[in-house]
């Protein structure tokens, strides 16, 4: 069952992402030391095909990184709810902290080399993997016969901390199913303006009748700005791979991020004009996420792929620490009584 944590850092406080499929273990550690001595909110993984996600966590967690971990995101197809649901509680007991379990669907020929065709509805596939799950967490035997997965039965009980159920959500259609049934909604590359008017009232239309509304975690590209970085090449190599994506594509088009895919000057302009990707000093940087904070963004997950790629961990590691500190340095701090 889920437990009592102490409370997570500071909400306006940024969380790290460590956004490959990393080869070893060894390659995500600076990532976890930099949550430890920073006090970041959490260190968040993707779906790896190299070293798996949840084994890379928990042999992060032996190496002493017992940090908050959350996965942005799993897939769907690769592990059944209850396998879920035990990997996460799984994570959650070996760190001692709150865990973000978050899944998606993945694009339909990865579903269908899996299960032979892709989702009829990717929404009630979520729909349902999600109630499943968050049920399994709670305690709960789960009786669920649908189209996506059967599940007779419940997990032996465990104490251990936090789990939330999030969703992937890019579009609104998803954000209202996110609204319906997840704990967290994880946004990826969806510029501050779009969650404000689009994805976040679809959340409150799908989450009406809840108590509470799903958190937005929202992971952002950043690079700071140094002497001989191009920050459109930056942008370029952050973005590169999902501007292939059709549903990355789609989305970003909602937006009015405009995408060219014979120029990609424009492209990257439009990435940096719409803040798709930050840049700037770590002051700026840390001024710019504000405006995801006002767009309604709970958790901002700092994401250096351009770094990380053009330049590698270290550099990637430097400018999160860097942004960091500015992020802290703009936290309200306590008067000092003068008669103390």
């Amino acid at each position: 069952m889920n437990t009592p944590h102490p409370a997570d850092p500071a909400p306006h406080t940024p969380a790290v992402l460590y956004p490959l499929q990393p080869d070893h273990p060894e390659l995500v550690a600076p990532f976890a030391s930099l949550v430890q001595r920073s006090g970041a909110r959490r260190l968040w993984m993707c779906q790896s095909f190299k070293a798996e996600t949840h084994q890379v966590l928990a042999h992060l967690a032996g190496m002493g990184h017992t940090v908050p971990v959350g996965t942005s995101v799993t897939l769907l197809p690769l592990r059944h709810p209850y396998e879920a649901a035990l990997q996460a509680r799984s994570l959650a007991l070996i760190t001692g902290q709150p865990v973000v379990a978050g899944f998606g669907i993945g694009n339909p020929d990865f579903v269908s080399g899996l299960t032979g065709s892709p989702y009829a509805s990717p929404r009630t596939a979520v729909r349902d993997y999600l109630s499943s799950v968050r049920s399994l967490l709670d305690g709960g035997t789960v009786r669920h016969e649908g189209p996506y997965h059967q599940l007779h039965g419940g997990l032996l009980p465990l104490d251990h901390a936090r789990v939330e159920v999030g969703a992937g959500v890019l579009r609104p259609g998803m954000a209202r199913t996110a609204g319906e049934v997840a704990d967290v909604a994880i946004t990826w590359m969806t510029p501050p303006s779009y969650i404000a008017g689009t994805l976040r009232p679809a959340l409150h239309e799908g989450a009406q009748g809840r108590s509470v509304l799903p958190r937005i975690a929202t992971a952002v590209h950043v690079a700071v700005v140094r002497p001989g970085r191009d920050p459109r090449r930056l942008a370029l190599a952050a973005a590169g791979q999902h501007l292939k994506a059709p549903h990355y594509a789609d989305m970003l088009s909602r937006a009015g991020v405009a995408l060219d895919p014979h120029d990609p000057v424009t492209t990257a302009d439009a990435l940096l004009a719409q803040q798709v990707v930050v840049t700037g000093t770590p002051e700026e940087i840390a001024e710019a996420l504000d405006d995801y904070r006002r767009a309604g963004v709970d958790e901002v997950m700092l994401n250096p792929s351009g770094v990380l790629l053009t330049e590698g961990v270290h550099a990637a590691v430097a400018d999160m620490e860097e942004i960091l500190a500015a992020c802290d340095r703009k936290l309200p701090r306590p008067r000092q009584d003068p008669a103390g």
